[in-house]
């Protein structure tokens, strides 16, 4: 598959893949930044500095292979639990996210959506949020969604009290209730930095979801790892309980 824009190594890899064996959700959990920032004698913001831009090759990575949704793992519930410095510089960095990208998004037909409990957020990334929402909308080349303020528990109580209120108890029903309804189950879970483990990500729309772990950490999470994760992906067999 040649891809536009990729040069060396990960021109190369790129060449191995098979659209039509590409995924069509692909969920990250980017981890590292922190640790990225101490190996290097940074502050632990840089790290977050850097890992922003990772994110943005990722997502032009994926509008130019055709994948349609993108969710990344912005903001957890837990981390309101870190410094309150580090919060600050991570809500600017949200701020100067929906401020300034969202222009480069609707030209390349990216549309944002958040999932999340945003009326926790404060009241001008409420608002920055809604309009940056309101101007990609009619993005069809990919979703992307940022998980601000997510917790995977909280999403499926959520859905449940709504289920409930509608008096209706099935999988459809349970569906309908959270956040992004509309978004098919991820095909794919990439997580950096070592760690193997989900940390209360999408919990509900994982359950076929094909998980891969890489020792790299988010800010060094280059176009060719991520090539990588793909390649790993198409030769996987997914039966989703069938022989």
């Amino acid at each position: 598959m040649e891809v536009e824009g990729l040069k060396g190594k990960a021109a190369e890899l790129a060449k191995s893949l098979i659209p039509e064996k590409l995924p069509v959700h692909v969920a990250v959990i980017m981890d590292g930044n922190g640790r990225w920032a101490k190996k290097r004698g940074l502050p632990r913001v840089k790290g977050h500095e850097r890992g922003a831009r990772t994110l943005r090759k990722v997502v032009e990575l994926s509008a130019k292979l055709g994948i349609k949704y993108l969710t990344a793992f912005a903001f957890s519930k837990e981390n309101w639990n870190r410094p309150r410095e580090e919060i600050d510089f991570l809500m600017n960095l949200l701020r100067n996210y929906l401020k300034k990208e969202v222009k480069t998004l609707k030209k390349n037909g990216i549309r944002l959506k958040i999932a999340g409990d945003i009326e926790e957020l404060p009241e001008d990334i409420q608002n920055l949020i809604r309009k940056a929402e309101g101007e990609t909308s009619s993005g069809q080349r990919l979703e992307l969604i940022l998980a601000v303020n997510y917790g995977g528990r909280a999403e499926i109580v959520r859905a449940a009290k709504g289920m409930a209120g509608e008096g209706e108890f099935s999988v459809d029903a349970f569906r309908r209730h959270l956040y992004l309804p509309h978004v098919p189950d991820p095909d794919l879970l990439i997580r950096t930095s070592g760690e193997q483990r989900i940390s209360n990500f999408l919990l509900w729309q994982m359950a076929y979801t094909e998980l891969y772990f890489t020792p790299v950490l988010w800010p060094d999470f280059s176009e060719r790892e991520y090539i990588k994760a793909l390649l790993d992906y198409q030769r996987r067999e997914r039966r989703f309980g069938r022989i």
